[in-house]
């Protein structure tokens, strides 16, 4: 009678795990910087989304203002009210999208001040594993986007909105 073995030895099955962990090493950095990339393009999106959304409601029925509150930081008021008049997501009204937090605001027109308007997009997580984007962004009424990688966790204001560096993609 022959004797023989059939399965793996010890040392043939650890050579596989050790191939497995090297291929999930080189996979899950390229996985998490593809979903930043995602949030990223998702917070692009929505600050387009939001600069059309507020000019319909300049031209329709705001009477020549933005919608939100008057305010140098943001909050998510304006967001509400566009969402009501269904001009945006129902999700982004809470003011929180794919990874990033959401928040606005306005100054209306009189003595001859023009009505302005900002929105800023940062990442909910701003470092770590579980960075949501590098790159934080914001809009005006001028229309074009602006981004930065500084200062993640800090919010644009309505003073440093305009002065944002525009999108570089």
């Amino acid at each position: 009678m022959k004797n023989e073995n059939s399965g793996f030895s010890l040392v043939e099955v650890l050579i596989v795990i050790v191939i497995a962990m090297i291929l999930v090493a080189i996979a899950v950095p390229t996985l998490l910087a593809s979903r930043r990339a995602a949030n990223e393009g998702s917070a692009i999106s929505t600050m387009r989304t939001l600069n059309g959304a507020q000019s319909t409601y300049q031209a329709t029925t705001g009477a020549g203002n933005y919608a939100g509150t008057e305010s140098i930081t943001g909050d998510t008021a304006g967001l509400t009210v566009l969402a009501n008049l269904r001009m945006i997501d129902p999700v982004l009204a809470a003011g929180s999208k794919s990874g990033y937090h959401v928040v606005g605001a306005i100054h209306n027109f009189g003595a001859g001040d023009p009505a302005t308007f900002f929105f800023t997009a940062n990442p909910a997580s701003a470092s770590g594993v579980t960075q949501s984007g590098s790159r934080r962004f914001c809009v005006t009424q001028a229309g074009y986007i602006g981004a930065d990688s500084s200062n993640l966790a800090v919010e644009f204001d309505a003073l440093t909105a305009p002065l944002a560096p525009p999108l570089d993609h």
